[in-house]
């Protein structure tokens, strides 16, 4: 084998493979719900290139971060209550400006 073949297939080798995530539009809402119940804490598309972060409860978020409530389309509901989401609060939060 070529050393230049070898070395690319030596850094593709290293590369992490591509995740497949469940996607929210491909389930129901009690689906999309139970999955973020069952992991605790759950990465899931949004449709198309979109994902994000799904949480049971604060306490699968850093000491500092706060929950909000998260919705995601679904099968069955375009605005899903399926859990939440962390974030970490602002000034503005403190001040009931958000």
């Amino acid at each position: 084998m070529k050393p230049a073949a070898l070395a690319l297939l030596t850094v593709l080798a290293a590369q992490p493979a591509q995740a497949q995530r469940p996607s929210t539009p491909d389930l129901t809402c009690q689906q999309a719900r139970s999955l973020v119940v069952r992991a605790g804490a759950i990465v899931l598309g949004t449709g198309g290139p979109t994902y994000d972060r799904f949480v049971r409860d604060r306490n699968f978020c850093e000491p500092t971060e706060f929950t909000r409530a998260a919705f995601a389309p679904t099968r069955t509901d375009p605005r899903c209550f399926i859990g939440y989401t962390c974030y970490e609060p602002s000034a503005d939060d403190w001040l009931g400006d958000n």
